[in-house]
């Protein structure tokens, strides 16, 4: 039996899904690991940056993996490597094991993320190029707001708050793998010849499109590291709020926002998206600090819903700009370069940004990383609108 195309679709964007799942599963759960073990913000930021800087690696070496040995090969490696960490995590006596998970969430998303992407692109029909975008984040939006409004009412109400919410993601990694399985072996925008590992590129034509995606995606991703590695913490200590599932609810709602932003503005052209984008997201950004100075929970909620639509915008304009970009055979090595750069950026904004909280405070760690993220989305806006060599379809 093999899926439908409609059928194909809906998996990959499942799969995709559950790579951000993974990837902010611990969010609420790093409070209770710094009271546990006693840890400072550096090393909680840690061990959410471990998930980035082991990502980077694999997609390096095994990026253009299926556009040669196909898309569901490799998805299943990665859902492997998914649930192998999940479980470490459930299992997880001390730190050493929750780094060991982390690190094996990293391999899993950075061997799925990309095919799972790519696979968008090829059953999404005639105009897939363009609904892989949108789709996608509306797919990882949705795999943010069930990590932590799940995960919340976990930690906060079930037993075992400290590892149910592992055990629950890893039967639903089960669950997408049993689906993945039933994905099309190969499909016809894949390479002829042997595999051998050949570096993430960038394309020869239209590679203004390819860095003002590259740069929109950026952003995002680094824009997420501070609510993803930081944000229980600023509800705990800025906002002064000591319950997890609201402040995953709140955490949520900036994933929630991502998804119907992303549904609602999948018309519009990946190129205005980018320029939208950190408009929004100098506002959410701005509010957050505000937040922080006045232990203000309706503007940390502000902040959230302003700082997510941002973050739709820049990461699905991004995505489509790089995906259009992308030449038909090498299509997953293109878009892993896109993601090296944007994990690359995120590892460093949730180290930087755990030093300086962890020797400054929360709050000064907030005000100076917020203007350098801008800096990014304010990037990806200036190259997505000078004038193009040539035109590329967005």
């Amino acid at each position: 039996m093999t899926l439908s195309q409609r059928g194909s679709f809906w998996t990959a964007a499942s799969v995709a899904g559950l790579a951000l799942w993974a990837s902010a599963a611990p969010t609420v759960v790093y409070p209770l690991y710094a009271q546990q073990w006693a840890l400072p913000p550096a090393v909680t930021t840690a061990i959410f940056a471990v998930y980035p800087i082991v990502l980077v690696p694999v997609l390096i070496v095994f990026g253009n993996l299926s556009d040669v040995i196909g898309r569901r090969a490799v998805i299943l490696l990665g859902l492997a490597a998914l649930g192998a960490g999940s479980v470490a995590f459930g299992l997880a006596p001390d730190l050493t094991w929750v780094f060991i998970g982390r690190a094996l969430m990293g391999v899993g998303v950075g061997l799925s993320l990309s095919p799972a992407t790519a696979a968008m692109v090829e059953f999404g029909g005639r105009d897939g190029a363009r609904r892989a975008g949108p789709a996608t984040t509306a797919a990882t939006a949705t795999g943010l707001a069930l990590a932590t409004i799940v995960g919340g009412a976990l930690v906060q109400y079930a037993p075992e708050p400290l590892r149910l919410s592992f055990w629950v993601l890893t039967a639903i990694t089960v669950a997408v793998g049993v689906a993945a399985f039933l994905l099309p072996r190969h499909t016809r925008d894949e390479s002829a010849g042997p595999w051998r590992p050949r570096l993430p590129r960038m394309p020869r034509a239209g590679r203004s499109a390819f860095v003002a995606g590259t740069l929109g995606v950026s952003a995002a991703y680094a824009m997420g590291a501070v609510f993803l590695a930081l944000g229980a913490q600023i509800a705990r200590e800025l906002v002064r709020s000591d319950n997890a599932f609201v402040d995953g609810a709140i955490i949520s709602l900036s994933a929630v926002t991502i998804g119907v932003v992303a549904v609602a503005a999948r018309g519009v052209p990946a190129r205005r998206s980018v320029t939208i984008g950190p408009l929004l997201a100098v506002v959410g950004l701005g509010l957050l600090v505000v937040a922080g100075l006045a232990h203000s929970l309706p503007a940390f909620i502000a902040s959230s819903l302003v700082a997510g639509a941002g973050y739709a915008l820049m990461f699905s304009g991004g995505l489509g700009l790089v995906t259009a970009s992308a030449p038909t055979h090498h299509r997953a090595s293109v878009i892993s370069a896109a993601y090296v750069v944007g994990y690359l950026v995120q590892a460093v904004a949730a180290l930087g940004l755990g030093v300086i909280a962890t020797s400054s405070g929360l709050q000064f760690a907030l005000e100076l990383g917020v203007p350098v993220i801008l800096l990014l989305g304010i990037g990806a806006l200036v190259v997505a609108n000078a004038p193009q060599r040539v035109p590329v379809a967005a």
